[in-house]
C-alpha cells in the first residue's frame, strides 16, 4: 500500500509487505558548517530565497519528480542554505541530478510502510530522494508520537537526505523533541586504528523545543570535518588542515584535497567519534534492513547501482513527561545560563547549538543567500542541460 506524502500532517496506511584542541568560537551569526568558499568569497552574489526555491523546483521537476515531491526537496535544500548548512543546499544539485539521471535515485518513488507497531514503523523508500522519504518519515513519527508518546521510524532503500537538522526539527512544530540519524551512502572513515573505509560520516541531529530562545538544534557528522567541508576544499583546490584526512597506508596526514581518494576521513574525538559512528550506523542500517560496513561502497570506488541507505527519525512528545510550557521555560533558562557563563580569555561568546542557525536564517531571509561564483557556474551548467533558465539569469 502506498503512503500519502506531504510536508505536514501526513496520514499513513501501514501494511506488512574533535580529539584536537577546540578553537574559540567565532562571532554569532557566522556559519561554522562549511568553509567560506561556498558563500563568503569576493565573487559571491546574493540570491533571494524565493528565486532559489523556484530554481530548485524547476530543476527537480525537469528530472521527473512530481510537483509535490519537487517542492519538498527544494524546500529542504533551501532550508539548508538559509540556516547555513551550505554544503547541503543548492551546492548539492549537480550531484543529485547525476544520480537521478543514472537511475540511482527514483524520481517517482512509491513510499510504503512495511512494518508498524504502536510506537514504531519501518518505511521502504523505494530508492526515492532522501528529502522526500525522510520528510514523510518525520511526519509519520510525529503522528505515532501523538498516540504513543514516542514515534521511532526506521527507513531503508532511501538516499542522501541533506542536512539532518531539517528532519529532527519537524517535530518541533508539534512541541516534540526530534532525533535523526543516518548510515551514510558511502564509506569515508576507517574504524579507529584501521585503514579500511568501513564507516560513513554517519550524522546525528537533535532538536529540542525552547520558548523565547531559539530551539536547541545540534547537527553533526561523526567525522572531524564533514564531507561537505572536505569537498569544498577539493572544489577550490585549497589545502585542508592536518587532521581531517589520513593516508590509508600509514596514517600520515593528507592536506592535498586532490589526494583524498588515497585516504580516509578521521573521526571527531578519536575513538569516541568512531564508536558513535558505529552505533548510529547499526541503528540506521542493520536494524532497518539497510546497508552498513562492507555493504556500503568505498567513496573512492566508481559509481555503481542502487543504494540502500538507512536512516531513522524519532519524535518524543514532551507532554508525556512535563507540561510543554514549563519545559520550554526551563530550556530557555538553561540556554541563558550557558550563554552568559564566564568565558575564557580571547573567547568572544559562548553559543548554544541552534543560536547561529536562527541568526543566519534571519539574515539570509532579509539579504538573500550568498553563493560563490563557482557554485553559480556549476548549477547554471546543470540548468542548461535540463533546459531551464539558469540561476544567474533569474537573480
Amino acid at each position: 500500500m502506498v503512503m500519502a506524502r506531504g510536508w505536514l500532517g501526513l496520514l499513513f496506511h501501514a501494511e506488512k509487505a574533535k580529539s584536537q584542541r577546540p578553537t574559540p568560537p567565532r562571532k554569532r551569526h557566522q556559519s561554522r558548517e562549511v568553509p567560506d568558499v561556498l558563500t563568503k568569497t569576493e565573487d559571491s552574489r546574493r540570491v533571494s530565497a524565493a528565486t532559489l526555491r523556484t530554481f530548485l523546483t524547476d530543476a527537480l521537476r525537469a528530472c521527473g519528480l512530481p510537483e509535490a515531491d519537487a517542492a519538498t526537496v527544494a524546500g529542504a535544500m533551501l532550508e539548508a542554505d538559509l540556516t547555513g548548512s551550505d554544503a547541503h543546499g543548492v551546492f548539492r544539485l549537480p550531484g543529485y541530478v547525476r544520480q537521478l539521471k543514472r537511475g540511482v535515485m527514483n524520481p517517482k518513488a512509491k513510499i510504503t510502510v512495511v512494518e508498524r507497531s504502536p510506537a514504531t514503523a519501518l518505511i521502504d523508500g523505494d530508492h526515492g530522494m532522501g528529502h522526500v522519504v525522510m520528510t514523510a518519515a518525520a511526519n509519520f513519527a510525529v503522528e505515532i508520537a501523538r498516540a504513543s508518546g514516542i514515534g521511532w521510524v526506521g527507513v531503508r532503500r532511501s538516499n542522501h537526505a541533506g542536512a539532518g537538522a531539517i528532519y529532527a526539527a519537524i517535530p518541533l512544530a508539534h512541541g516534540m523533541v526530534g532525533i535523526y540519524g543516518a548510515a551514510s551512502s558511502v564509506n569515508h572513515m576507517a574504524p579507529w586504528g584501521g585503514t579500511e573505509p568501513l564507516l560513513g560520516t554517519n550524522p546525528i541531529a537533535v532538536a529540542i523545543p525552547a520558548g523565547d530562545e531559539a530551539p536547541v538544534i545540534l547537527d553533526i557528522a561523526t567525522s572531524l570535518a564533514s564531507n561537505g567541508a572536505i569537498r569544498t576544499h577539493q572544489l577550490e583546490g585549497r589545502p585542508m588542515p592536518e587532521g581531517w584526512v589520513q593516508n590509508r597506508t600509514d596514517g600520515a596526514p593528507i592536506t592535498d584535497p586532490g589526494a583524498i581518494n588515497h585516504g580516509t576521513y578521521l573521526p571527531m574525538g578519536g575513538y569516541k567519534g568512531s564508536g558513535l559512528s558505529i552505533i548510529i550506523g547499526l541503528l540506521a542500517g542493520p536494524l532497518n534492513g539497510a546497508a552498513f560496513g562492507r555493504d556500503i561502497k568505498d567513496f573512492a570506488a566508481p559509481p555503481s547501482g542502487e543504494l540502500n541507505v538507512g536512516q531513522f527519525v524519532i519524535a518524543l512528545d514532551v507532554a508525556r513527561f512535563v507540561p510543554p510550557d514549563l519545559f520550554k521555560a526551563e530550556v530557555d533558562r538553561h540556554i541563558r545560563d550557558l550563554a552568559s557563563s564566564r568565558q575564557l580569555p580571547g573567547v568572544e561568546e559562548i553559543r548554544v547549538p541552534g543560536q547561529g542557525r536562527a541568526a543566519r536564517r534571519t539574515e539570509r531571509e532579509k539579504d538573500g543567500i550568498p553563493l560563490s561564483a563557482t557554485v553559480v557556474a556549476q548549477v547554471d551548467e546543470v540548468a542548461k542541460s535540463l533546459g531551464i533558465t539558469p540561476l544567474s539569469a533569474r537573480a
